[in-house]
């Protein structure tokens, strides 16, 4: 029981919860700023693609992240000089450079190089010039007809599955199968013991053998 004139235990902690309350009315009027935003930036590039520059694919960084890949900031400069491409030029062609960048193995110095091969193979690339094109240049009449690419990426990754190697079974594999599991436990727990024992009696067996020679006036063999 209460002693003594106190205040009622009676709190009131959902005042004015009306302000609390989010809304999310404006999605319509968003998804159509934002497209008309895309349309907007497709029609200042053209004729270049709205994703802007050619990425390099690249694994993600620390040992928790490395198996995956993703796209990296630029070419390195052994990569451009592989593909063909002067470094001058490549920003001019729409690649991303990256001059701190290094590669660290020839598997993805490769996977790069052929990237900017496909990548220069299917680039069209207007005159400067329409009276006298150059070499690497694409004919206006032919670069006119180009469509806009409008993907999310230039070359965006493509993840393939891996291959599923098929076995016959056989008559052993059957035999194998028909074990039971305490029996697989029981035979790999004594290899792993016996093993064990062969490292920790290196020294001592070795020992042994040296002593049992001497006594037989052998040269002793390690």
């Amino acid at each position: 029981m209460v002693r003594h004139n106190n205040v009622v235990p009676n709190n009131h902690f959902k005042k004015k919860w009306q302000f609390y309350v989010k809304t999310w009315f404006n999605q319509p009027a968003r998804k159509l700023r934002r497209r008309t935003a895309r349309a907007e930036k497709a029609k200042s590039v053209f004729p270049r693609p709205t994703a802007g520059l050619l990425r390099p694919v690249v694994r993600g960084q620390t040992l928790k992240y490395n198996s995956k890949q993703r796209l990296g900031k630029g070419f390195t400069l052994d990569e451009l000089k592989d593909a063909g491409i002067p470094v001058r030029m490549a920003a001019s062609l729409g690649i991303s450079v990256d001059h701190r960048r290094r590669n660290k193995s020839l598997e993805s110095l490769q996977e790069n190089v052929s990237r900017l091969k496909s990548y220069r193979s299917n680039l069209v690339v207007f005159p400067r010039n329409v009276k006298k094109p150059k070499a690497f240049e694409t004919p206006l009449a032919e670069a006119n007809a180009v469509a806009q690419v409008k993907t999310s990426d230039v070359l965006p990754l493509t993840k393939s599955a891996p291959a599923l190697e098929t076995v016959k079974v056989t008559a052993e594999m059957k035999a194998n199968l028909g074990k039971s599991l305490s029996d697989v436990k029981a035979t790999a727990y004594a290899k792993i013991r016996v093993e064990r024992m062969n490292v920790r009696q290196i020294g001592a067996r070795a020992k042994k053998a040296k002593e049992s020679a001497k006594e037989e006036g052998a040269p002793a063999t390690a």
